[in-house]
């Protein structure tokens, strides 16, 4: 087994990246690799905006070439929810934004010719307990009715030719929905990135952030350089920095381990017999998994596992243990089936549950996606560029109140408590 992301093992490196020391004077600064900064500066240096990206580790080290791969539209915690939350406008353009950003990475993959395997798959959203059914079809029925027609209740005996598997009690299906390989998708961006003028340096976390003669100063271990304006995209490994360069963000990012395993290539007929419908595929659970097959066939399933801010070779091996059993409930057919990849990322959750997009402390910002990253990145990416550029109206998160944590200060203690609560939700729900 190993203990590292299939998509990053599996994918062609970037090796586009500027190897002298950190220098120059940019019109804009991008600090981190993922989806969100390398989509910032793609269509910056598109543009023909000077853009520096600087990434601590490599392109994709974070939430980007660690997640499910999974491209699924709609909202992380429920249409109806969000209305009651935000109101009916902005929820509406919330969701479609979603689609938007979707639309959005299939635009790029085509001119940009980024080999990905991305696939307009559609997703399930799975009932995994007998009172999970009313609820979740009420809101499918909501959505089809206000946001997207082509949303659909399944009833059990539809799942029959969807999935292989009793688990499960009806489920929503979002046509929209698309998966992609996370590994190569991320290198592409790079490629793109930089094909078009972008600098990109790796290994080159940001130590230092100040204002010098009107100016950005920032500072790494291999030099530093200069720029008009700044973009942050770090989502949850803002708080690794405890210093000032992102110190806006740690009381109001909470980092949360996503830990996922892959199997061994299944046959053909045991593909069959596990996903036949070959969508994405999420539980209704607070404690859930979400699930999807690999370009070759593997089963990639994860969830939230443990309640842990934690990912490394041991908390993702205690992790990967879980959640072997949890795929066997609900995949007895497979549950002997060996284990090739086994790993762990953090994701960055606001406490709303919704992404934060807009300006503080002399930043441009996109971060918080809340288990939603992969499809909400590029689109997020672009409207901070164009906020970098001066041009309004893209940002569909813009105004959007970000208030603090209360009683947080970086480190979440209190996680083992949350998941705790949740365990109890499900034992009752």
């Amino acid at each position: 087994m190993k203990y590292t992301s299939y998509w990053l093992d599996t994918a062609p490196p970037f090796d586009g990246g500027c190897e002298g020391p950190v220098e120059g004077q940019f019109d804009v600064a991008i600090i981190g690799g993922g989806f969100t900064g390398l989509s910032a500066a793609l269509r910056l240096a598109r543009a023909g905006v000077s853009v520096a990206l600087l990434e601590a580790v490599h392109v994709g080290a974070g939430g980007s070439g660690r997640n499910g791969g999974h491209l699924n539209n709609g909202l992380s915690h429920g249409y109806a929810a969000a209305k009651a939350h935000l109101g009916a406008t902005r929820a509406h353009a919330l969701y479609k934004a979603y689609d938007q950003s979707i639309d959005m990475i299939e635009d790029i993959i085509a001119e940009e010719r980024i080999a990905c395997d991305f696939r307009r798959s559609g997703k399930l959203k799975l009932a995994s307990k007998p009172g999970h059914v009313a609820g979740l079809r009420a809101n499918c029925e909501l959505i089809a009715r206000e946001v997207d027609p082509e949303a659909r209740w399944l009833e059990p005996s539809d799942l029959k030719g969807e999935i292989g598997s009793r688990a499960f009690h009806g489920a929503t299906l979002q046509p929209k929905s698309a998966m992609m390989h996370m590994g190569r998708y991320v290198a592409g961006l790079a490629r793109a990135a930089s094909g078009h003028g972008a600098r990109i340096w790796e290994g080159a976390p940001v130590t230092d952030r100040r204002k010098v003669n009107g100016s950005w100063r920032l500072d790494t271990p291999r030099g530093a350089l200069r720029a008009e304006r700044v973009i942050a995209a770090t989502d949850a490994y803002s708080g690794v920095h405890r210093g000032a360069p992102l110190a806006p963000f740690r009381k109001r990012i909470i980092a949360v381990g996503s830990f996922i395993v892959a199997t061994r290539p299944l046959d053909d007929a045991e593909v069959a017999a596990t996903m036949p419908g070959n969508r994405t595929c999420v539980t209704s659970m607070n404690i859930g998994n979400y699930f999807r097959l690999s370009p070759d066939n593997r089963l990639i399933f994860g969830g939230r596992a443990r309640f842990s801010a934690t990912s490394d070779q041991r908390s993702d091996a205690r992790s990967g243990a879980i959640l072997r059993a949890g795929m066997a409930q609900i995949f007895p057919h497979i549950a002997d089936v060996p284990i090739d990849y086994c790993w762990g990322g953090l994701v960055g959750m606001t406490k709303d549950r919704l992404p934060r997009a807009g300006e503080m402390d002399g930043m441009i910002y996109g971060m918080g996606y809340s288990g939603h990253g992969a499809q909400m990145s590029t689109l997020v990416g672009a409207s901070l560029a164009d906020l970098a550029m001066g041009r309004e109206g893209m940002n569909p998160l813009a105004g959007l109140d970000w208030p603090t944590v209360p009683g947080y200060s970086g480190r979440p203690w209190f996680l083992p408590l949350v998941g705790m609560w949740f365990s109890l939700k499900d034992r009752l729900t």
